[in-house]
């Protein structure tokens, strides 16, 4: 039996679509991933790292989250000023565990990243994966891993440009979840946009070129990638399918021509 193409089709030029499109690629990802027996197999194995990698972040920050945010605000005596309290370190929270997931994943899981990319690129069709080298293979690990600390590096930047909120009690603490959690958003998106476009040579000034070109439509990727990692079992597969819709996103903005064709290894050669 044959399916269709799984590249998604968007439009050339930004729209209000963009980012329910955006969200829509975790559909297709996840169509994608349990209908292709390779893809499955892989995603599996990194579903069984995540898993445990998840619940020791998850028990690490129970521990240290609420010491955390009373170095920053004393818990209040009064119950009403408890509510407020708890509130926002159940989302420092979030926001930290979300950060502390897109840390140590991408570095343990990079092994499996690319060839999960190419497999769905050559799903995609017009791509043939280059042949097993150690060589070529070893040097694309370590660049694989430099690039994803350097991307893990300007994540940590943005969020301590706006930790100084925090030291505004209540309404600082807030500011700085809502902006925190939007930027990771779109950074989970440039994440995984990069990761592919990286194995095709572009530079990172064409990551950044992209997604301000078509910010919502990465807004809506990354929103659904974020809310994945908080439903449970389903989100031991939170990398895979970030992984996949990447390399579709990928494919989609090539399509339509929002991204220029590979520098150094062209689709289809």
């Amino acid at each position: 039996m044959t399916h269709s193409s799984p590249v998604p089709t968007f439009s050339a030029r930004p729209g209000p679509a963009d980012f329910f499109q955006g969200l829509a690629l975790l559909l297709r990802s996840w169509s994608l991933i349990f209908r292709t027996p390779r893809l499955l197999g892989l995603s599996a194995l990194c579903a069984l790292v995540t898993l445990v990698a998840l619940a020791a972040l998850a028990v690490l920050l129970g521990a240290y989250t609420p010491e955390l945010l009373g170095w920053l605000w004393t818990r209040p005596e009064a119950w009403y000023g408890r509510i407020f309290w708890y509130l926002i370190l159940t989302l420092m929270f979030l926001i930290l565990f979300v950060v502390g997931a897109n840390i140590v994943l991408p570095v343990v899981l990079a092994p499996l990243q690319d060839p999960l990319s190419e497999r769905t690129e050559e799903l995609c069709g017009n791509y043939t994966s280059p042949p097993f080298q150690l060589g070529p293979f070893v040097q694309g690990l370590l660049t694989s891993v430099a690039h994803t600390l350097a991307r893990i590096f300007f994540l940590l930047l943005g969020l301590a440009v706006l930790f100084p909120l925090n030291l505004v009690p209540v309404a600082g603490n807030t500011a700085w979840t809502v902006l925190g959690t939007l930027w990771t958003m779109l950074w989970l998106a440039g994440e995984h946009l990069a990761a592919p476009m990286t194995r095709h040579g572009y530079r990172f000034a064409e990551v950044r070129r992209v997604m301000r070109q078509r910010w919502l439509l990465c807004l809506g990727f990354g929103a659904g990638v974020f809310v994945l990692l908080w439903v449970p079992i389903l989100n031991s597969f939170f990398l895979p399918v970030a992984v996949v819709g990447g390399t579709l996103l990928y494919r989609g903005l090539l399509v339509v021509g929002n991204v220029p064709p590979p520098p150094s290894q062209p689709i289809g050669k």
